[in-house]
């Protein structure tokens, strides 16, 4: 357990994809915790962040973590449904040390098939705020960033315009 580097936009890190998890084990265990501890140091550091994918810390398994109000642990996720209907949200990430924010489009519903930290599978739904942040991260698990969802070159802000305008 310990707080990794986050790797940053331009590493070819981010780039790789992930493979699936198949041993349940205190390796898994491990990187978890390592997932937990970096981002509560993020959380602490910047006071922004809900989740964490496993690849932004350089381990390419397909592990995305969540804390705000509550702990999801997602292994092996993989969206099997997304809604027809969009929206568009302010994206930023952990891998831009969230210095910057792109304008793009996500479903507005989709629904997750994972697999927790002992292998059990579930399936879940998630709207809005929490559909957006799980479709970031689990493009994180396939070298997907969110500047590639850019449409405008037009659609960047730097976070400080972002708070200025979005977060009072």
């Amino acid at each position: 357990m310990a707080v990794k580097k986050i790797y940053q936009l331009g590493s070819d890190i981010l780039r790789k994809k992930s493979v699936g998890v198949k041993k349940f084990d205190d390796q898994l265990v491990k990187t978890v915790n390592d997932l937990r501890d970096t981002l509560k140091d993020f959380q602490k550091r910047f006071k922004i962040g809900r989740a964490i994918a496993a690849p932004q810390i350089g381990v390419h398994q397909k592990i995305v973590y969540f804390n705000k109000d509550h702990e999801i642990l997602m292994v092996n996720p993989e969206i099997v449904e997304k809604s027809s209907e969009t929206f568009q949200v302010w994206d930023s990430c952990f891998s831009f040390k969230v210095s910057f924010f792109v304008k793009i489009e996500r479903a507005k519903r989709i629904k997750v098939k994972y697999q927790d930290i002992k292998g059990n599978q579930y399936i879940k739904i998630f709207e809005d705020d929490l559909s957006e942040l799980f479709q970031h991260e689990i493009d994180h698990l396939y070298g997907i960033l969110a500047t590639d969802r850019l449409k405008s070159k037009k659609d960047i802000i730097m976070r400080e315009v972002w708070e200025e305008r979005y977060n009072k």
